[in-house]
């Protein structure tokens, strides 16, 4: 028995056909009819009945079915980890991300990491930082972008850029036309999202740690926050990625004082052997997340009084 034959008999479960199968793997059918002959008589038992008109596998055959698809499977994930090796940059690159930092900064980093990398394909995988750091561990994923220090004598941790934390206020707010904010001044009214994010801590932290108001909406997103912020529910702290696209009328944002943010990073197992894939994913990362914050900032600045829609 060897991977020729489970791809045998797998083109014939696909095609319910001696001949169509055949064809489909290249062969004449007396030498696939012969080889599966040879199978069925190797493990004692018929994976197909023979009809007239179709082959349909046998309840057992089914069952044998099963096992050869995963052990094909198998198979090309070894040929695929050889393949890595001799060419970090071929084939998948699986990478989680938090959801704070995914929807605001991946769609400025996949087009340019496409176009100077193009054997390389990326695969998101969008969770909590304790659920990444799991996956990451039993080698689901290949890397992770997190918004906090990972611990771990296994795990490799490379910053890729800081980013502020800005402040949203209704366009009615008692602050909203103030220069500079402190993060205690949101405090009183403040919403943040709902354990298990990390960025709630953080939000929290630069608040001074004040939790009135904030026990009174947890919400699953950023975007569900500020639409709050919008209908004069209260205030909320916003990373600057997602202060670019998540801002919505009636809402004004506004620069905190002394460089409250957080440090994102790129997490790996130390193991990892596709380093320069990873590699040259933060080098496209850091330039595009970096290049966007100025943008903003630029357009921040450009508005009266530091006044206006983020958009």
């Amino acid at each position: 028995m060897n991977l020729r034959d489970l791809r045998y008999i797998l083109a014939i479960a696909e095609h319910g056909h001696f001949g169509r199968a055949a064809k489909a793997c290249h062969v004449s059918q007396p030498t696939l009819s012969g080889q599966v002959r040879r199978l069925e008589d190797y493990l004692g038992v018929a994976i197909f009945e023979r009809r007239t008109r179709s082959v349909v596998p046998t309840e057992v055959g089914r069952r044998i079915l099963d096992h050869a698809r995963q052990a094909l499977a198998h198979a090309d994930a070894i040929e695929g980890e050889a393949r890595a090796a001799r060419d970090p940059f071929a084939g998948p690159l699986r990478l989680g991300v938090i959801p704070t930092v995914g929807p605001y900064l991946m769609p400025l980093v996949l087009r340019p990491l496409r176009a100077r990398h193009p054997m390389l394909s990326v695969e998101l995988w969008e969770d909590v930082t304790d659920d990444l750091i799991e996956r990451l561990r039993d080698g689901t994923l290949d890397g992770i972008l997190v918004g906090t220090e990972v611990p771990g004598a296994d795990l490799a941790s490379v910053p890729l850029f800081e980013e502020p934390f800005l402040a949203v206020l209704p366009a009615t707010h008692p602050l909203a036309h103030a220069g500079r904010l402190e993060g205690r001044d949101l405090a009183p009214d403040m919403l943040v999202l709902a354990d298990p994010h990390c960025l709630r801590d953080q939000t929290l932290a630069a608040c001074g740690g004040h939790d009135a108001r904030a026990r009174a909406l947890r919400a699953a997103s950023l975007e569900t926050l500020v639409n709050m912020v919008a209908a004069e529910y209260g205030t909320m702290v916003i990373p600057m990625l997602a202060a670019r696209v998540s801002a919505v009328r009636d809402v004004v944002v506004r620069p905190l004082v002394g460089g409250v943010g957080r440090t994102v990073r790129l997490v790996s197992r130390k193991s990892f052997q596709r380093g320069p894939a990873l590699d040259a994913v933060a080098d496209v990362i850091r330039e595009a997340a970096n290049n966007a914050m100025v943008e903003f900032l630029d357009v921040l600045s450009a508005r009266p009084g530091s006044e206006g829609n983020a958009s």
